[in-house]
């Protein structure tokens, strides 16, 4: 190993050590190629289907999450866990049919759709580290990832307690906050990260992928109306306004 990588190495695993007390070393050991980082393939993704496809890491500490949750009758489960890349875009390119379709210009409807929805290419969901959580013991509404249901009377109201009180002994960390102060995605008080993973990961996304770029290489539908103003706003709102313990 080069002198340069192994400081490198040595420096995030120490970091890692002293915020997060479940780290381990291995988890900074290795470096993350452009696939792995805009979701076209990874080697460390386990799982069979969408709600159990997740970084191998990452499912050791849910599993070991979901058993300490399960001793106070809250039965965690993931409605969404790694994204690929396709069904990113098939999600993406879907709501941009539509909502261009019902009148919508191209510029409007991007902009509705970023509300909630990732473009492409920058889901932390391509990772395999973030996973939407609720509680399959409490009454299931008909949609279940809204931020009522999290809160005052909503069915996963003991579910949210639970994981503020406990998902960070695991590594989990909530992504997009109920805060004020921040742009870019909505309050989503079920999606967690495992942070030892993805802060490595978000770096070298920050070093790697050149966003405007990768759109354009990727030809996602729409990409032309991604002007360098609405990209550079994006990555600072969406990809890199988030808790700030994750960065």
């Amino acid at each position: 190993m080069k002198r340069h990588e192994f400081i490198k190495i040595s420096g995030l695993a120490g970091l890692g050590v002293a915020i997060f007390p479940n780290f381990s070393f291995k988890n900074f050991s290795e470096e993350f190629t452009r696939n792995q980082l805009i979701g076209k393939g990874n080697p460390d993704i386990i799982g069979d289907s969408y709600t159990s496809k997740m970084n191998k890491l990452t499912k050791e500490a849910f599993n070991k999450m979901k058993v300490a949750a399960a001793k106070e009758n809250i039965n965690l489960e993931v409605v969404s866990a790694y994204r690929s890349f396709q069904r990113q875009k098939e999600i993406f390119e879907g709501k941009y049919r539509r909502f261009t379709s019902q009148g919508l210009s191209p510029e409007n409807a991007i902009e509705k759709i970023i509300e909630y929805s990732t473009i492409p290419g920058t889901s932390r969901h391509h990772w395999g580290t973030d996973l939407d959580i609720i509680d399959a013991n409490a009454p299931r509404p008909a949609n279940v990832l809204m931020p009522e249901n999290f809160h005052g009377l909503g069915p996963y109201c003991n579910l949210k307690v639970w994981l503020d009180k406990n998902a960070h002994k695991f590594d989990f960390i909530e992504v997009y906050t109920d805060n004020g102060n921040r742009k870019g995605f909505r309050y989503e008080p079920w999606h967690f990260s495992y942070a030892p993973v993805s802060i490595p990961m978000l770096r070298e996304y920050q070093q790697k992928i050149d966003v405007k770029k990768m759109l354009s290489e990727e030809k996602i539908l729409g990409n032309e109306f991604f002007s360098e103003a609405f990209v550079d706003r994006y990555v600072k709102e969406n990809i890199l306004d988030i808790n700030p313990k994750l960065l």
